[in-house]
């Protein structure tokens, strides 16, 4: 395992999915900002209603999307001049190479959530926001970021079955709207997009219950095992189409 995550951290040496990192969580906080802004005269509540409009087209939209491109990358080379009959064809386990690069995009999702929080603060400081920062929100990024590694679980299958690099991208933004409307209709337990909405608070700001809190961790979990179990039995069962 430890032989396979450095494989795959090394790949991403001189690589410009740090650019693609900063890029998306800055332009949709710039765009919840604006937002903020133009309808400062509604949203009364400081800091909770900048994240109503901050997380909401960054936990909604740009995230799952960052999400994808990250798995999409993360196999992309392993597409490529036959590489995958290479590595399966190494001493390393099936299961290594899944996990190895699911890990990598779990860290580089962790950064992007930190980044995040980081412009969230520096937003608010510069628009002089009254009272203090909700340390909540920092609970609700992190729950953000493990719903994300359910999310990275289901994507991370799609792009190792699909050569394209744009497919899966497309297949996260049809769950995004999917998952939108599980929430709606009280299903959003049911979904990893869904959950992801709930954990990040974006819709709504109520606190969890116990009950509620217990069950988005429970789901997250159940969603890893699964989508994880599944990519790796196909693994080991169905040669990979590399080109």
């Amino acid at each position: 395992m430890k032989r396979s995550f450095s494989a795959e951290w090394l790949k991403l040496r001189h690589s410009r999915i740090v650019l693609v990192l900063v890029v998306l969580p800055v332009i949709s906080l710039l765009i919840g900002c604006a937002n903020y802004w133009l309808n400062r005269g509604v949203l009364q509540d400081g800091w909770y209603s900048l994240w109503t409009q901050v997380s909401l087209f960054y936990g909604e939209f740009f995230l799952p999307i960052l999400i994808a491109i990250c798995c999409s990358y993360v196999c992309r080379l392993d597409h490529l001049n036959r590489n995958w009959n290479m590595m399966l064809a190494s001493p390393v386990s099936v299961a290594s190479v899944f996990l190895a690069k699911w890990a990598v995009v779990s860290l580089l999702i962790l950064f992007a959530q930190a980044l995040f929080a980081a412009l969230y603060w520096l937003a608010g400081t510069l628009f002089s926001l009254p009272g203090a920062f909700p340390v909540e929100t920092i609970g609700w990024t992190m729950r953000g970021w493990y719903a994300s590694l359910a999310i990275g679980a289901w994507q991370l299958g799609f792009s190792l079955r699909i050569r394209s690099f744009a497919t899966p991208i497309g297949i996260s933004l049809c769950s995004v709207f999917i998952g939108l409307g599980l929430y709606v209709a009280k299903l959003g337990f049911l979904f990893p997009f869904s959950l992801l909405t709930i954990g990040m608070s974006v819709l709504s700001q109520d606190k969890l219950t116990n009950s509620q809190n217990l069950l988005f961790w429970f789901a997250n979990t159940g969603f890893i095992a699964v989508f994880a179990s599944m990519s790796i039995r196909r693994l080991k069962s169905k040669d990979v189409v590399s080109s």
